[in-house]
């Protein structure tokens, strides 16, 4: 998802309060809200696509998907951060009366030329802070492929994580930890490819 970043410090409680009120969605970096630019159609295809597959895979579980509507909390070192993924997966819920969770397993977002070097930078060392997250999937609008960043329990940090590369939409997205497993044709489904993005963070 890429944002249009406002310098105003704000409190945590004045922002969630806001976005109570808000017209446009607002993520926040540690006191800086940052207003959430346009999509585009094809952006939201994929996203809405993702939504309805890890829904349909974890029906009679106890996870839940998320979309676009939820935000994620990250705490650490670096502040408080709020941000919206384009498709979660929750197992340990935050109570409903909350508009955020803290424990997703599972994060996806939707690149472009234009958000890769915040998705791929800022969101990704934020996201596999996250004590709970077995995998982080980044989704590709010009091509049917995706980067999966997935957990493998034998180091601490971004090396608790390796990288690989899914292409062709007969691959299969694997979270082991989950376990989950997704066709990236699924992704896809309905989706025309092309070049163009919306603007973005650069």
């Amino acid at each position: 998802m890429s944002t249009v970043r406002k310098h105003d410090f704000i409190s945590v409680q004045d922002y969630l309060a806001g976005e109570e009120l808000a017209d446009q969605r607002h993520e926040y970096v540690a006191g800086i809200v940052c207003a959430q630019a346009g999509e585009t159609n094809r952006h939201h295809a994929i996203a809405t696509n993702a939504t309805v597959a890890l829904a349909n895979r974890l029906r009679g579980t106890a996870c839940r998907a998320f979309n676009s509507d939820t935000k994620v909390r990250i705490r650490n070192a670096a502040g408080t951060r709020f941000y919206y993924p384009d498709a979660m997966v929750v197992c340990r819920t935050n109570p409903p009366g909350e508009s955020y969770q803290d424990e997703p397993v599972l994060i996806v977002e939707v690149i472009s030329e234009t958000t890769r070097r915040i998705d791929e930078g800022e969101k990704r060392e934020a996201y596999l802070e996250i004590p709970s997250l077995a995998g982080y999937v980044l989704v590709e609008q010009s091509s049917h492929s995706a980067v999966v960043y997935q957990r493998d329990g034998q180091a601490g940090g971004d090396q608790a994580f390796h990288r690989s590369i899914v292409s062709g939409l007969d691959a299969v997205i694997r979270i082991e930890e989950i376990p989950l497993e997704l066709l990236l044709g699924e992704l896809y489904d309905d989706v025309v490819l092309g070049e163009t993005d919306s603007p973005g963070r650069s």
